[in-house]
């Protein structure tokens, strides 16, 4: 199924006017880093506040981009953006939940990201209620530039938003644009002067936010997009599935499937260095307990949350037999697997230690820390020669939470640090450092902490009232919702 639409730009052309006139010099230009959104060298963060009141309005959403500078994010300020911003398009209204989905990505190449946006709760007049949005804005140097809407909702609840990616699906340089609904994912595929829309799935996914990622999963040079959902008829199933572009068919073909595994969250990574990408299903459970195939591995490692990895290969069309299938109870994975950890519910991929094999960092809001449940915890597991995990099935880990030496805060009940994770080069020193939200601190305030190369030295945390947020005693959920490079 698709669409021919003239009414929106293609993704770059929309950028294009946002960033024209931005010009750096030669030593700027050259020290460009993914997730820059002002064009300094140095990247940012973004984090969306889908809760947060904006002119009295609650719940209209904003988010803040958070720049990055010598001493990484937190330590530079930050700039607020919400539909009342003057670049912003749109108004300002009770429940459009603006920022449910950010991300930072470059669309048309000049080395400065644009911020993609989801406003899932967005009405429009004549479609009715929810109808949802994504937005593009650009950057510019402490500030933004013209935004444009990128695509909004055909139906009342489609809720576009509530999830969004980028990549480049069709290898012509540029990226597309995929948006995930209430129960559609779409993806905004620009062709000259005109953009085309098309469907990728549609299923009855019960209000659950589509779970996207993208990689080169069929080792042909172009990305593939990874979606995991779930969908209730006949009965409630969940699916993990690739699709690529088909230019013949000028459409996305489903290429792979594993059913009945249901996850949080999906990273692409080339965990074991081969060249070719691999995906780890995040908090992967298994849900129709007949299935023989153990979707998600062994179902005792799903204890706590488990995660379930799918390698790449040079052979055509063997992508995901091999496997691996790891939690907090296998050998060198730091903590212990419990009821309710939700270990692996957030996943963000780099290569952390710089020895060409990426790694893989794993969020588990609901880790206890001693007898304080919900306090929170992050893991580091490295990537090797074989993978995740080594010939005998042990990984190579560390464990982060805010009880750890140097990390600052303190592990409280309900903290939820590792809701959500994103890296970036922050403090430009050529090396990736991790950002953790832990959207329940303060009272469900909210906050994140910055983590230089994802360790815990110089580890800094900054929170709503420390950036100047307006009601920073109120529930923000900060740190729920971040989007890096």
């Amino acid at each position: 199924m698709r669409t021919r639409i003239r009414t929106l730009a293609t993704a770059a052309t929309v950028v294009a006017a946002a960033t024209a006139g931005l010009t750096l010099p030669a030593s700027a230009a050259t020290a460009r880093t993914a997730g820059d959104f002002d064009g300094d060298g140095y990247a940012d963060l973004a984090v969306g506040v889908p809760d947060g009141a904006v002119g009295g309005r609650a719940k209209a959403g904003y988010v803040t981009v958070v720049w990055g500078g010598p001493k990484g994010i937190g330590a530079h300020g930050s700039i607020r953006i919400s539909q009342s911003t003057p670049e912003v398009p749109g108004t300002p209204e009770t429940g459009d939940r603006f920022g449910a989905s950010v991300a930072l990505v470059d669309l048309n190449g000049d080395g400065i990201a644009e911020l993609l946006v989801g406003a899932p709760g967005e009405d429009i007049a004549g479609r009715g209620k929810d109808v949802g949005m994504v937005e593009a804005v650009a950057g510019a140097r402490h500030g933004t530039r013209p935004g444009s809407v990128v695509l909004d909702g055909p139906s009342p609840s489609a809720a576009y938003g509530l999830s969004v990616a980028a990549a480049d699906l069709t290898g012509d340089g540029g990226k597309e644009i995929v948006i995930g609904g209430r129960d559609k994912v779409v993806a905004r595929v620009a062709q000259g002067e005109d953009s085309m829309i098309a469907t990728v799935v549609t299923a009855p996914m019960g209000g659950r936010a589509p779970v996207l990622a993208t990689g080169d999963f069929t080792g042909d040079g172009t990305a593939d997009l990874a979606v995991g959902y779930w969908s209730r008829t006949p009965f409630t199933q969940s699916h993990v599935r690739l699709w690529s572009w088909d230019a013949a068919e000028q459409a996305m073909a489903n290429v792979w499937n594993t059913d009945n595994a249901g996850v949080s969250a999906l990273a692409a990574g080339d965990f074991d260095g081969d060249g070719h990408d691999d995906l780890a299903l995040g908090e992967c459970r298994e849900i129709a307990d007949e299935n023989i195939d153990d979707p998600c591995g062994p179902e005792e490692l799903a204890e706590g949350g488990g995660i379930h990895v799918h390698y790449g290969s040079a052979r055509s069309g063997s992508f995901g037999y091999r496997q691996q299938t790891l939690n907090q109870d296998t050998a060198g994975v730091a903590g212990v697997a419990e009821d309710g950890d939700r270990f692996g519910a957030a996943l963000v991929v780099a290569d952390l230690d710089h020895d060409g094999r990426d790694d893989l960092v794993a969020g588990a809001p609901g880790e206890a820390i001693g007898r304080r449940a919900g306090a929170g915890a992050a893991t580091v597991l490295f990537g090797g020669p074989t993978g995740l995990l080594d010939a005998k099935g042990a990984a190579r880990s560390t464990g982060l939470q805010q009880d750890t030496p140097r990390v600052p805060g303190i592990a409280e009940t309900g903290d939820a640090f590792g809701t959500a994770l994103a890296t970036g080069d922050y403090d430009h020193d050529g090396r990736l450092d991790l950002a953790v939200g832990s959207p329940g601190e303060n009272a469900g305030s909210g906050g994140v902490w910055m983590l230089p190369r994802a360790g815990a030295a110089g580890s800094t945390a900054f929170t709503p009232a420390r950036l100047g947020l307006p009601s920073p005693k109120s529930a923000l959920g900060y740190g729920r919702h971040l989007g890096g490079r």
